[in-house]
């Protein structure tokens, strides 16, 4: 057997400002809608990547409230430096910057943590040994 990951699903309380917040901020688009139980489940992925990895976005959710000590987050990686201060600029208008950027020895890197709308948070980072700005290595220790 040899799984391969394929989604993640969140509860959001406000799915309407959970999608613009995945559009906004993460540049997820809407790939698939269907309606179960009279509610509209959404399907969010990376434009190109519908078949690889999706984020399912479900109504119903009551709110995540998540402590700034708490390092539970989704990842996305940016292509630079400048792109994680741009995103935490924003974030920190938004009143949703919930870690000022830091940087982190390999494998962490560069990066800051948002909070979206459902409370999630989501980690935008630079440098570390996937996506763009990744090192070429990936000899970490297990």
């Amino acid at each position: 057997m040899n799984p391969i990951m394929t989604h993640i699903a969140l509860h959001v309380a406000d799915l309407t400002a959970e999608i613009t917040f995945f559009q906004q901020y993460c540049g997820l688009v809407i790939c698939q809608e269907r309606e179960d139980h009279g509610k509209r489940i959404v399907w969010m992925s990376e434009p190109g990547k519908e078949k690889q990895f999706i984020v399912v976005l479900i109504p119903g959710g009551c709110g995540y409230k998540q402590e700034s000590s708490d390092y539970s987050h989704l990842g996305f990686a940016l292509d630079s430096r400048e792109a994680v201060d741009q995103v935490s600029s924003t974030a920190r208008q938004d009143d949703c910057l919930l870690w000022e950027p830091r940087d982190n020895p390999y494998p962490v890197g560069y990066y800051c943590g948002v909070t979206a709308p459902s409370g999630h948070v989501i980690e935008f980072s630079y440098g570390q040994p996937l996506g763009p700005g990744a090192p070429g290595r990936v000899d970490w220790e297990l």
